[in-house]
């Protein structure tokens, strides 16, 4: 008996190492936008986000608590220094901010949103 209870704790833990290496490619971290910034077509609403990226898919999603507020196509750019803390690029066009990239802290690259949105929900 104490075998078989030995061998489905080693299987349980042979599975979430399993699945810990599937998810070792999605970096995650909080921001706070100080105005309303456009996510490609989105406008994100000043405020704290958890902002989440998956380089296995490119993609880049936004939420508020549990609600995702905003998803884009990005691209992984190499970049020379370590970053220090979690940046987060905009530029102005026109009269909106617009999110060009994130930088994850400790990463040593940078995150670049694309042109074309792949989903997007209103806040």
């Amino acid at each position: 008996m104490k075998s078989l209870s030995r061998g489905v704790i080693v299987a349980g833990l042979l599975i979430t190492l399993a699945g810990a290496t599937a998810f070792a490619n999605v970096k995650k971290s909080t921001i706070t936008l100080s105005v309303d910034t456009k996510v490609n077509d989105t406008i994100v609403k000043k405020g704290m986000y958890q902002v989440v990226f998956d380089d296995q898919t490119g993609e880049l999603s936004l939420f508020k608590g549990a609600k995702l507020v905003a998803k884009t196509a990005a691209r992984v750019e190499k970049r020379e220094m370590k970053a220090r803390g979690t940046e987060v690029q905009t530029i102005l066009e026109g009269m909106d901010q617009k999110l060009v990239g994130i930088t994850f802290g400790g990463s040593y690259d940078n995150v670049r949103v694309g042109q074309a949105s792949m989903q997007a929900g209103a806040n």
